[in-house]
């Protein structure tokens, strides 16, 4: 499992739960059961309160280190009254939470921690602990990801309407419309961010055209319409570019937009997936592009010898097209075409040099002219040379950002 996805996947699960217990008065100070000899309920209302939350990375005797979302390590001190709750990822009923001791404790749990403000450079001692157990997190992340692949849907943004609540979407050269309501949860990437639990809280106002967006939910009989418990939506430019400077050291790309004509910084993280398509199998990509456009395809540099000439690697499955929306139809499927994609060669900042020519999935970026590459692919001239067009509507055929996948849930 991405260690990236499940830290954030388990603090969205706490943080539903924490919530609860915040809304049941756990962490307020005039709440806590205060071990004997503590002042009265009346002085304590004045004593300021700190919080810890994190994953356990250590735990000695009662003394007990957590790794936080961000920052330092930080440590907890567990005192002989301190209560210990356990509760469920996703549960909201804080009478569901069940009382467990420190020895039930493990390392990679998740917990938030409550007790009186002391100084920061000394262990925290705490009132209340609040869990959720690592092997809770990893079931219920299971159960989301099989309910997502089996009641999901993934594609292309066609259309957006915030007063009705719906967001049309093309998938497959076919349209599924989306109907939200006031359940509905409603997320968007994070700027900078493919993760798909790094998501924030959105609104329907920030979809638009061309847009990924992920739902799930109840599917109407014929695939047509879904009534959404969960959206997810993002911004992801793809990118056909020519390098202008690799630096390696800050891992970051230096490109020249054909479209846009700017320059854009690309940033490559250990999560950006990076491939070179070989030089046989472009020109096969390109062969392609022409029949679904009609454009003439220029000859590549033969680098093949007559004893190879006869060999050709194989096609890809399913033909190729060009939806309504610019994503690639598929009479075979665009999703299977992206699997063979991913399945090239892998490639590093090394192999790219000045003038070399790039397709990059991008998020989108920060600050205007940058982004962080999902995907980019090398080796594309005769793609870019054939249709320029038509190779960006073949990266946009429905893919996956690392979060869980509807695409095998499609119409």
């Amino acid at each position: 499992m991405n260690k990236s996805r499940m830290s954030t996947a388990t603090r969205r699960f706490l943080a539903a739960a924490l919530c609860a217990a915040s809304a049941a008065g756990f962490y307020l100070p005039f709440c806590f059961a205060l071990p004997s000899g503590q002042p009265g309920q009346q002085a304590t209302s004045s004593r300021a309160v700190a919080k810890r939350i994190g994953a356990i990375k250590a735990i000695n005797g009662n003394e007990i280190t957590l790794t936080p979302d961000s920052g330092p390590d930080v440590k907890i001190t567990v005192q002989a009254a301190t209560q210990i709750v356990r509760f469920a990822p996703g549960e909201t009923n804080v009478n569901n939470a069940t009382t467990i001791q420190l020895q039930d404790l493990q390392i990679g749990d998740r917990i938030r921690a409550t007790g009186w403000a002391s100084d920061d450079s000394l262990p925290l001692p705490v009132l209340k602990i609040v869990v959720m157990k690592h092997s809770d997190l990893e079931a219920k992340h299971q159960q989301d990801l099989q309910d997502w692949q089996k009641r999901g849907v993934g594609g292309l943004v066609k259309a957006v309407d915030p007063g009705a609540g719906t967001v049309t979407i093309s998938v497959r050269s076919k349209d599924v419309v989306i109907h939200s309501s006031s359940k509905t949860v409603i997320r968007r990437y994070a700027p900078g961010s493919a993760q798909f639990d790094e998501a924030k809280p959105g609104t329907l106002k920030e979809v638009h055209s061309g847009d990924q967006v992920t739902a799930r939910g109840d599917r109407s009989a014929d695939g047509s319409e879904l009534t959404a418990e969960e959206i997810v939506s993002g911004s992801f430019p793809i990118i056909t570019a020519t390098v202008n400077s690799v630096d390696a050291g800050s891992s970051t790309l230096n490109v020249h937009d054909l479209s846009s004509k700017r320059t854009v910084l690309i940033k490559v993280t250990q999560d950006s997936q990076l491939h070179h398509v070989p030089a046989e199998m472009a020109q096969m990509f390109a062969i392609r592009l022409k029949g679904a456009t009609g454009a003439a395809v220029p000859a590549a540099a033969s680098t093949s010898s007559p004893a190879d000439s006869g060999t050709r690697p194989a096609s890809p499955p399913g033909g190729m097209g060009t939806g309504g929306n610019g994503a690639g139809a598929r009479s075979g499927g665009g999703g299977d075409f992206q699997r063979l994609l991913d399945r090239l060669p892998a490639a590093s900042l090394a192999d790219l040099h000045k003038g070399d020519a790039v397709i990059i999935v991008s998020t989108e970026g920060t600050t205007s002219g940058s982004g962080t590459a999902i995907k980019l692919y090398s080796g594309v001239e005769p793609l870019l040379q054939a249709a320029p067009n038509a190779a960006q509507a073949m990266m946009l055929a429905p893919w996956s950002l690392g979060g869980p996948s509807g695409d095998a849930g499609g119409p």
